[in-house]
């Protein structure tokens, strides 16, 4: 892929306009065919006024050239309008860097000259650029939800061209690129158990971490139902999908626990006012329904 001094079949010509819109249209009629050999008109100069696509380095005055085309002038010129927005005059997307595309472009008697390419990529005439498939390292939380809705970060290399994000083939609710080694997304709602999360650029999609998704806890019963005001006594708690627990409640104040299995959980109660209060289970999965315990005073003498 790239610039090549003649054209490499032999292809109908089609004559082009000495206009922006025309040359344009040509180019995108060009690619929607696969390819083309386009005839401008010698000595024009193809004034560009505004970007007519973008490109995985940034936008592009022209529509980015997607399939084989040939550009045959005669003292020929396109330019970007020097009171034009900056902007990458044109772009080859060709299967080494933009998978699934064919971009090749040949030129001849042609003169391209005025581009001002969009920071951080440097340059602005013909961009044949490379993006890195992304590198995923870590995902932090692990786990969440069914209904997912949880925001979760995502660290590794090549990460700035992310054009997509997805949890197995669902895609991410929503998704900001932070940096070149940081993405932050909300999860979307997905089946229980793990999934693999991929992150794709125009350079394509490598390796995937792991996320799962986690049902909501249950509790069942506690036992014993209540314990003294001052708290310290051991409450069995059991249910389902407590394996992961995170939490244990008595009302709003967090209690001391020890997961013994997916079913059974130790909890000891701390100090309260006496009377009744929710018992309630956190795990990446979410908040249980309550269970109530009941907390007594001293007998009174």
């Amino acid at each position: 892929m790239g610039l090549t001094a003649f054209p490499a079949t032999a292809q109908a010509q089609t004559p082009v306009l000495c206009s922006e819109s025309s040359l344009v249209d040509a180019i995108a009629t060009a690619n929607a065919a696969g390819g083309d050999t386009l005839l401008l008109l010698p000595f024009c100069t193809y004034r560009l006024t505004s970007a007519h696509g973008r490109g995985p380095a940034g936008p592009v005055g022209l529509p980015p050239i997607t399939s084989p085309i040939t550009l045959l002038g005669m003292g020929s010129t396109i330019t970007r309008d020097p009171s034009a927005p900056a902007f990458r005059v044109m772009d080859v997307e060709g299967a080494a860097n933009v998978p699934a595309t064919k971009g090749q472009l040949s030129m001849v008697g042609v003169t391209v000259s005025g581009g001002s390419a969009v920071s951080p990529y440097p340059g602005g005439g013909i961009s044949n650029f490379y993006v890195n498939a992304p590198v995923l390292a870590a995902l932090a939380p692990v786990s969440g939800p069914l209904s997912g809705g949880n925001t979760v970060t995502l660290t590794g290399t090549h990460l700035v061209e992310a054009t997509a994000m997805r949890f197995a083939n669902t895609a991410a609710t929503s998704f900001t690129v932070v940096s070149d080694t940081r993405i932050t997304a909300v999860a979307p709602a997905g089946p229980a158990g793990p999934v693999e999360v991929t992150v794709s650029t125009a350079g394509g999609t490598r390796n995937a971490v792991s996320y799962a998704y986690v049902p909501a806890p249950a509790l069942a019963a506690l036992s014993p139902g209540q314990g003294p005001a001052s708290g310290g006594n051991s409450v069995t708690l059991t249910g389902t999908g407590l394996g992961p627990t995170t939490r244990v409640l008595f009302g709003t104040t967090p209690a001391t626990f020890t997961v013994v299995s997916d079913t059974h959980v130790v909890a000891e109660a701390p100090p309260g006012a006496v009377g009744p209060v929710d018992v309630t289970v956190v795990t990446p999965g979410g908040t249980s329904a309550p269970a109530g315990y009941t907390r007594v005073g001293p007998p009174a003498v």
